[in-house]
């Protein structure tokens, strides 16, 4: 007998979010209501929404609140802005305009287009690519020390990871480095509201030695963690690893039944790497409860 499906906890919580965007919302309430740790609803949902759970519930308050401004042309502004959500008039008024384009006087004389009724489309679940693979057991690994230039990053800049990539291939070997060709792109400090999150394009060093210019070390704690095995097509790399992340945050992470800890997650390249030659892999850890 066929399984059946697996619900589809980012749907349900878009369409209760809807229902409730009048109400105190938080990143808990959200997490709570889809069954899931903050942490690990926030990765699923912005590896499906391309945005981070707060950040749309404010893009949804924002085009309520438009829609108000031209239906309801007595409601003063400050009435508006602590209505959708704001700490005041000041704050209501940047996010419109960084939204729309205008300020919300202008947009209710017209001078923008009012936003579309209904919901804006919901991305479908990615589907799970054969490429793409958890592994079979979990692995624990003790702690250790990685080095290399580190930016923050969101959904906006994400594209500039291969920078950092860039910079660390120019600088190696160095001083510090230990004898491994290994590399890492790291990710911690995630806002679980925004989708941000610091990224390192890294290699092992020990705890002594000098870096180079721009470059910061980062201690991974001992974790256990579940592998996910991406295998590349000898195509770009950025974008493979991108569809990668929706596919194991959207669909592997969720069906795999594990608890997410909430500690430095990383993409392991091993010194055999060769981003252009297909067949090549690259091993994405995350720490997981046990």
């Amino acid at each position: 007998m066929d399984r059946p499906p697996a619900p589809d906890r980012i749907a349900d919580i878009l369409a209760w979010i809807e229902t409730r965007l009048d109400e105190p919302l938080t990143l808990t309430r959200l997490a709570d209501r889809a069954g899931l740790s903050p942490h690990h609803f926030s990765r699923l949902f912005t590896a499906r929404m391309g945005q981070g759970p707060m950040a749309h519930v404010r893009r949804r308050r924002l085009v309520l609140a438009a829609r108000r401004l031209v239906a309801e042309p007595e409601l003063r502004l400050v009435d508006l802005a602590l209505e959708s959500g704001f700490d005041s008039q000041e704050a209501f008024t940047r996010a419109f305009g960084r939204r729309f384009g205008v300020t919300p006087g202008r947009f209710r004389r017209g001078l923008s287009p009012l936003p579309p009724e209904g919901d804006p489309p919901m991305p479908a679940p990615a589907e799970t690519s054969r490429a793409v693979a958890r592994l079979p057991d979990l692995v624990t690994l003790d702690a250790f020390t990685v080095a290399g230039p580190a930016r923050r990053v969101d959904e906006a800049t994400a594209s500039t990871i291969p920078d950092l990539w860039s910079t660390l291939i120019r600088a190696l070997p160095f001083d510090a480095q230990v004898p491994s060709w290994a590399t890492y792109g790291v990710v911690w400090s995630a806002d679980t509201e925004e989708g941000s999150f610091d990224y390192m394009a890294g290699v092992g060093v020990r705890p002594e030695g000098s870096l180079p210019a721009g470059f910061v070390r980062k201690t991974i704690p001992a974790a256990t963690y579940a592998v996910f095995r991406v295998t590349l097509d000898g195509t770009a790399l950025h974008p493979q690893m991108k569809a990668a992340m929706a596919t194991i945050w959207g669909n592997l992470v969720p069906a795999s039944g594990l608890n997410v800890a909430d500690g430095p997650d990383f993409e392991l390249y091993d010194g055999r790497f060769a981003p252009d030659r297909p067949g090549t892999v690259v091993d994405v850890h995350v720490p997981v409860a046990v």
